[in-house]
């Protein structure tokens, strides 16, 4: 008999979520849909990458939107099903404004047999100027989709 894996509800997950990238940067749910998620990354300042200027630093945004877009896939299957980071790049567009939680919103806008596809943004709580653009690819470890 093989296993049914879970459907996915990502606001429990970040609820009882204690590990990993996520939880060492305290990456919290903010909302969700059948095909995305929107994540938080609240500002601290151990993550600060230009002190002179009190912005941010890049990887933990990367992360945010790596989880964002890794949890829009899990939705769009239905199932929290393993999968890696094939491709992920993030365009920069601007650094985030200092003292500001950003926040990360995924897409996952096809999925095929092996793969998945995702777009999104970061922002600083104006989606319509983004910190930055992100794409990428997941693909799955597991049974086929």
């Amino acid at each position: 008999m093989v296993a049914t894996p879970l459907s996915f509800d990502p606001q429990r997950f970040f609820t009882h979520a204690t590990g990993g990238h996520a939880g060492l940067l305290n990456i919290g749910y903010v909302a969700h849909g059948p095909d995305w998620c929107e994540l938080r990354l609240p500002f601290r300042s151990d993550l600060i990458g230009d002190p002179a200027r009190g912005v941010l630093a890049s990887g933990p945004i990367v992360a945010l939107l790596d989880m964002a877009t890794s949890v829009s896939v899990w939705l769009k299957r239905g199932s929290f099903l393993p999968h890696a980071t094939l491709d992920l790049r993030v365009d920069y567009l601007r650094p985030a404004r200092a003292g500001c939680d950003v926040f990360g919103r995924g897409e996952c806008y096809r999925v095929t047999r092996s793969i998945g596809f995702v777009r999104g943004i970061a922002h600083d709580g104006d989606a319509q100027d983004p910190i930055a653009n992100v794409a990428g690819t997941f693909m799955y470890t597991g049974a086929p989709a």
